[in-house]
């Protein structure tokens, strides 16, 4: 073999990591942007060049927003048999199998625009908090629901309502609701987003996006963790600009690192404590 044939077989080799570069930016676009249908299209390109776990991933993702829950299995188990450590492989494939049985093999896709931003999962003393959900709907309708996804917060009478994706998917807690619900009458704004679900339970974290000058001085998570405590999505710093999202997503192989949302954000980081009810503070004239 010539050196030419050396240097022609290097120029191959690096054109191919380019074009398979270029479509893992492509893809995590294209889920950054909840296109699902072509970040689906996208991994499979990936795929023909070769087995790749993290593409499997992706494209599960893809299939499970979709509401393929049976196809999206199928590509967690390969990516699970490619690389045999892989935990969001594990972790959804048994979440899947809970699924299958109760919501079937396909569900209604995500909604444009169901996705959190980044944002919402940078923890902040006093302005972030998290709570679970209560009274869930049936596993059906829940299937649609992943972490990540965003969720609004309605008062209705005592209660607060947790909406994503278009539909109701549970009560925020009473202890972390009580608290809340005063700020928001005197005119706080809160939006939240999904952190993590298991086969009975979500989990949801909390931030204020505005606090109303009545409100001053008033702190909507008290006793909160601190900084140091919690990382968003990525295996990074704390604090990533929205246009790094693309970025920290492809680090962290896609937004999938979000499905594991409770491996790096504490069960425990608001306690009890931080929602016990001051007088001096919340009932002032």
């Amino acid at each position: 073999m010539t050196f030419q044939d050396l240097d022609n077989q290097a120029a191959t080799a690096a054109s191919s990591v380019r074009l398979k570069r270029g479509l893992v930016d492509q893809a995590i676009a294209h889920a950054s942007a909840a296109e699902w249908s072509e970040a689906a299209e996208t991994n499979r390109k990936i795929l023909e060049m070769g087995p790749d776990a993290e593409a499997e991933n992706r494209l599960a993702k893809a299939h499970w927003e979709l509401g393929e829950l049976a196809l999206a299995r199928e590509h967690y188990q390969t990516a699970l048999a490619l690389d045999p450590t892989n935990r969001i492989a594990e972790r959804n494939i048994d979440r899947l199998r809970v699924l299958l049985v109760d919501a079937g093999e396909k569900t209604v896709p995500a909604q444009e625009g169901s996705k959190a931003p980044v944002s919402i999962f940078v923890e902040e003393t006093g302005k972030t908090g998290f709570a679970f959900l209560t009274d869930l709907p049936d596993p059906r309708k829940l299937a649609q629901v992943n972490p990540g996804d965003a969720v609004e917060l309605t008062p209705e009478g005592n209660r607060l309502i947790a909406i994503s994706n278009g539909m109701r998917i549970g009560i925020v807690e009473p202890r972390v609701a009580a608290r809340l619900l005063k700020l928001i009458a005197d005119g706080n704004k809160y939006f939240a987003g999904v952190t993590s679900l298991g086969d009975k339970d979500v989990r949801i974290i909390i931030r204020e996006i505005y606090q109303d000058p009545r409100n001053y001085g008033k702190v909507s998570f008290p006793t909160a963790a601190k900084s140091t405590d919690l990382r968003p999505y990525t295996k990074g710093t704390l604090v990533r600009e929205e246009m790094d999202l693309e970025e920290d997503l492809e680090d962290d192989e896609e937004d999938e690192e979000i499905e594991d949302l409770d491996r790096v954000l504490p069960a425990d980081v608001t306690t009890d404590e931080a929602f016990v009810e001051e007088p001096d503070e919340l009932d002032e004239p």
